[in-house]
């Protein structure tokens, strides 16, 4: 059985009953809420290690959850919104913006979202703990290549922006996830807002 529990947070009960099988199928405890209020009651009660959170929850959105639980629990858990009618740029960074961890659109690969989150809960703890020794340690130019990202620039228009090869910037881009303790560029950037890394780098 694999450690730590992962609750999913969606009004629609036949999403909910098939995300959960198939994160119990990975060998997951599973949590479950129905609207944003339970959401936040669980989490807060469960402490579970990664919460799955449609954007359009009842009484409470997804979006009002994801900054409830970041400015009471910190950085204890890992927050995925799940979204498949807010799947716009703004949408994304909006969320990432407060708090979230990652931004998954739906209709999504089931394999993709298991390889998400069982990243996020095998490094959840370590991350944060690496991230925060790590942080005054990217070089000018990674501190650089994280603000264009954060911009939504891709790793071809960061290459013509810096005229590099677009070779170098993804070996950048691989030592940023590693010096922040992330394993996706998404994840850079909210962890870069979060920390207040982006101000000091522009």
């Amino acid at each position: 059985m694999t450690t730590g529990s992962v609750l999913i947070a969606d009004s629609d009960a036949s999403v909910r009953t098939s995300v959960q099988a198939l994160i119990e199928s990975a060998g997951y405890r599973t949590l479950t809420a129905a609207n944003g209020e339970d959401a936040l009651r669980v989490a807060h009660e469960e402490m579970p290690v990664v919460v799955l959170l449609d954007v359009q929850l009842p009484v409470l959105n997804g979006y009002q959850v994801c900054r409830a639980l970041r400015d009471a629990l910190g950085l204890d858990l890992a927050i995925v919104l799940v979204s498949g009618t807010r799947t716009e740029p703004v949408d994304v960074s909006s969320g990432l913006l407060l708090g979230a961890d990652d931004y998954i659109v739906k209709p999504f690969d089931s394999s993709e979202l298991l390889a998400r989150v069982a990243a996020l809960v095998r490094r959840v703890p370590a991350l944060r703990r690496h991230a925060n020794e790590n942080i005054g340690q990217l070089t000018s130019r990674e501190s650089e290549i994280l603000s264009l990202l954060a911009e939504g620039l891709t790793q071809r228009e960061i290459a013509q922006r810096l005229s590099i090869s677009s070779k170098t910037v993804a070996t950048h881009i691989d030592h940023v996830l590693a010096k922040l303790g992330v394993h996706s560029r998404a994840q850079a950037v909210a962890a870069a807002y979060r920390r207040q890394l982006l101000s000091s780098v522009r």
